[in-house]
């Protein structure tokens, strides 16, 4: 999927169907002189229901048309006939999608599970018909009850990158390429910073057939959390991860510095982030020689204490099945 394909924010506006109007009808037949009410019910307005569907990974269906109307139920008759209920919209999206009111930003629900429906905008009832007036008293009662009007919702629609592995770092630190070199994804690759804008998911092939996905979340700079560089842009999909894998280039200032502010950004977004499994992965390391890569373990061993890392390099492989031993090892944990 193209970078411009990836929609993961839409807003939209839903509306579902009223309900019919109950019949004010009283029984009309040959030999039957007083054949009493029997208007029948009106029929209930259409739903607007979000279904979740594994197979899609976008909201890209939403960018351009973002208005669904539902169905009017239709209305009662004679013989206590109901009315038609309005026809149902289903609106598919992808698993981890979240909805929220656009005016109150108020979390309504999450689809979590494929074919899992929930309504985002529920159909008017329909009125009852006279049949249901009828009383001792009052025989012939020459009145029913209106519909009861749909709903209309602004909904925004919020996808989180559901993945068993995200990559984290900051722009220019190899995520993009490892994740090419670990999947057959192919990110855009180059040689400034923020060249990922929209994350990447690529598929890692472990020993005996089994796998992992693997996402590539745009880089982080600090203050990220207060909006500054992409912002919450990717900070929303880090949630959606079973492993933060932290990317760190060999050629860093400060490795356990560099380490610290990411970690600073993911506590001030969201402090649950901090209870997920963490693994720091050394890139570039194809730079190191042996002596330096000793002289580097002292060190992180002292800062990083209990968070294991591992050195590796995208370019020569360096590390890398040991790198997807370990992840496997952490998932499988």
């Amino acid at each position: 999927m193209t970078e411009g394909n990836f929609v993961d924010y839409v807003k939209m506006y839903v509306s579902s169907g009223n309900g019919g109007k109950g019949s004010m009808h009283l029984h009309r037949e040959k030999y039957i002189t007083k054949g009493g009410p029997d208007g029948g019910d009106g029929g209930r307005g259409g739903h607007i229901i979000i279904r979740g569907n594994e197979n899609l990974w976008t909201l890209l269906g939403y960018k351009f048309k973002r208005h669904f109307k539902a169905g009017h139920g239709e209305h009662g008759s004679k013989n206590r006939s109901t009315g038609a209920d309005g026809a149902d919209v289903f609106l598919d999206v992808p698993l981890g999608t979240i909805a929220r009111d656009s005016e109150t930003n108020e979390l309504l629900f999450e689809i979590t599970a494929h074919g899992e429906e929930i309504i985002a905008a529920e159909g008017g009832k329909g009125g009852r018909g006279n049949w249901h007036f009828k009383t001792a008293t009052n025989q012939t009662p020459r009145y029913a009850q209106p519909g009861i009007p749909g709903q209309e919702k602004q909904l925004t629609l919020e996808l989180k990158v559901l993945a068993d592995v995200g990559l984290v770092g900051f722009p220019n630190a190899g995520k993009s390429t490892l994740l090419s070199v670990l999947t057959s994804a192919k990110p855009k690759i180059a040689d400034y910073e923020f060249t990922t804008l929209k994350p990447n998911l690529g598929i890692v092939k472990y020993r005996d057939f089994r796998s992992f996905v693997m996402a590539d979340i745009p880089g982080i700079i600090e203050g990220a959390a207060e909006g500054k560089g992409l912002g919450h842009y990717f900070l929303r999909h880090i949630e959606r991860n079973s492993i933060l894998l932290f990317l760190i280039p060999a050629d860093s200032n400060d490795i356990s510095r560099e380490y610290e502010i990411l970690l600073n950004e993911l506590k001030k977004y969201n402090p649950e982030l901090l209870d997920k499994n963490r693994l720091v992965a050394i890139s570039k390391s194809d730079m190191l020689d042996d002596e330096l890569i000793g002289e580097m373990k002292i060190e992180l061993d002292k800062d990083l204490k209990q968070t294991p890392y591992i050195f590796i390099s995208s370019v020569s492989e360096l590390g890398l099945n040991d790198l997807k031993d370990k992840l496997w090892l952490l998932l499988n944990d």
